[in-house]
């Protein structure tokens, strides 16, 4: 489980204070995915960087009793002077994995042929991402977290492999989806909520989410 308890979180913007959640409480059940609609500047990624642990509430407590990966696309951990095989069996160590599996699922998936045991500094932006996405479905976690929709690259074969197992794998575990569209959501979410002004309004359906959303664009 998930659990954001009476959660708040703000930015000074160097002329007003933005105000991400304010005092928000929720939960997100294992076997019940979640898509959050949240137009464009209302901190859809800060949010799932807090799920994530990578950013910390000013006050309230967030509560992760169950495995949540880091957000698709993310980079860090990644080091830049480190190969691609000492990357993948260092973040296996770190996740308490076998090295030598983690190692051998990245190869295979990223496909980057001797680049894999080249500096990760040295790859192109489509290698880190191809790199970073197979790392990612190298771990095994409870929740994943996704930030505006299926991350891709501009290798149809990559992307083919990469997204068949993505949906195996999302067959049998939960999702937090944020974004902008509800029809990024479709395909995932399960419930739905809908960030405004600090605060999160839940519902069943994402059809309800959409009511609510849709009045106050």
């Amino acid at each position: 489980m998930l659990e954001f308890d009476n959660v708040s979180k703000s930015f000074w913007t160097g002329t007003q204070r933005k105000v991400i959640l304010d005092r928000a409480s929720f939960r997100v059940e294992l076997g019940t995915s979640l898509g959050i609609l949240a137009p464009n500047g209302t901190g859809k990624t800060t949010l799932i960087n807090m799920m994530a642990g990578l950013e910390k509430p000013d006050e309230g407590t967030i509560r992760r009793s169950c495995r949540i990966s880091f957000p698709l696309g993310f980079m860090g951990g990644v080091v830049n002077k480190h190969t691609g095989l000492e990357n993948s069996r260092y973040i296996a160590r770190l996740y308490g994995l076998d090295p030598d599996y983690v190692e051998a699922f990245c190869r295979w998936l990223c496909g980057i042929e001797e680049y894999f045991d080249m500096p990760v500094g040295t790859y192109s932006s489509g290698m880190r991402a191809r790199f970073t996405f197979s790392l990612m479905l190298a771990l095994d976690f409870d929740i994943y977290l996704i930030d505006e929709g299926m991350p891709s690259t501009t290798d149809v074969e990559f992307n083919r492999k990469a997204g068949q197992i993505l949906r195996e794998r999302l067959e049998t575990t939960t999702v937090v989806i944020v974004s902008h569209q509800p029809e990024t959501l479709e395909k995932f979410a399960r419930t739905a909520a809908v960030l405004r002004d600090g605060h999160i309004h839940l519902f069943d359906t994402l059809e309800e989410a959409k009511v609510l959303y849709d009045y106050q664009s």
